[in-house]
């Protein structure tokens, strides 16, 4: 089964001259995987050291940056393989970190994409903010993950080392079957960056695929290699996409009421900004609103049915209002 390792670069040098060499030596013995790199047009020097220094590696070139989104689905429709690996450029890689994901995937067809346990490079201990152990949404639609539920981060004592079936995978590093991929028609462009892998997995459930995590594969990441975690355009592109995933992906009977509900928190977030003296990040809310409706029309809903791994309650509430911060093990699920 032929493995394409897809790293989308854009002015990630740095990451590359850290991470590269590592990842080429992780894959050494397994001759059906190869990396290619798509740069989303970097201005750092990243396409004069790639070819320096690694000139064996496959380059898609893209002459401006197309997003997270736009990058990756241009890229792949250039690639063949079986499996696609769509992995961050600020990820160190564990020794043997591709092997468990192909197994597990070979020998589970129900499964349509997987993930590995990604810990932080930063507290190699800890896990990492974005995917932790596999990824969930609770009842309002917002994410939060086995080993990280909103803020707080756990330290990886092995707690979570089954691999289990989860709602959404990491972007960081995301392994989907390559017709899959292309089934569902790749990532909504629209999205640009964030929340496009949840929507991604959302849409694989609806059809009936399985998301999985396989802690047995182990990767370290950076974060906010990109843009940095109190950036107002990744503020606003999270509450934008967010509004649109709920918007295409819930049933009808639900979609009213979610919306609505997640709409007054978003606005009473807004004002705990303001009062924060964050003025930037209060508007990033209310621009991502008013874009919200502007471009709901061009995101039509598609779902046909509900799916399970949604957590009934609210992590909100948990969390901010009754001031409890939750571990995932303390999570009691129905799913609905």
């Amino acid at each position: 089964m032929h493995t394409a390792i897809v790293i989308l670069n854009w002015n990630g040098k740095a990451f590359l001259k850290a991470f590269l060499s590592p990842l080429l030596d992780s894959i050494a013995s397994t001759p059906e995987a190869e990396v290619i790199i798509a740069d989303n047009g970097s201005t750092d020097g990243s396409i004069d050291f790639l070819q320096a220094h690694y000139p064996q590696l496959r380059l898609i070139l893209f002459e401006q940056n197309l997003g997270y989104t736009g990058g990756y689905n241009q890229a792949l429709a250039q690639i063949k393989a079986d499996y696609y690996v769509l992995l961050n450029s600020d990820v160190q890689v564990d020794s043997n970190w591709l092997e468990p994901l192909i197994s597990f995937m070979e020998l589970n067809p129900q499964a349509g994409i997987c993930m590995p346990k990604i810990r932080s490079l930063n507290q190699p201990d800890y896990f990492e903010y974005a995917g932790a152990c596999g990824g969930f949404i609770d009842r309002w639609g917002y994410p939060f993950c086995r080993g990280r539920i909103l803020s707080h981060i756990e330290h990886d004592h092995g707690q979570y080392d089954t691999p289990i079936e989860i709602f959404w995978a990491s972007g960081t590093c995301l392994m989907i079957r390559a017709a899959l991929f292309h089934e569902l028609g790749g990532f909504d462009e629209r999205f640009f960056a964030h929340m496009e892998e949840i929507d991604l997995c959302w849409r694989a459930k609806l059809r009936g695929q399985q998301v999985w995590v396989v802690p047995q594969s182990l990767v370290f990441h950076v974060g906010g290699g990109t843009l940095s975690n109190d950036s107002p355009k990744k503020l606003y592109l999270n509450y934008r996409n967010n509004l649109w995933m709920l918007h295409k992906n819930l049933p009808k009977g639900k979609r009213f009421v979610t919306l609505t509900f997640r709409i007054l928190l978003d606005y009473l977030s807004a004002f705990v900004y303001l009062i924060r003296c964050k003025p930037t990040l209060f508007s990033a809310v209310f621009r991502a609103h008013r874009h919200f409706w502007k471009g709901r029309g061009q995101v039509s809903p598609q779902a046909r049915g509900t799916v399970g791994h949604i957590w009934g309650k609210s992590i909100v509430w948990r969390f901010f209002l009754k001031r409890k911060k939750l571990t995932f093990d303390k999570i009691t699920f129905p799913l609905q």
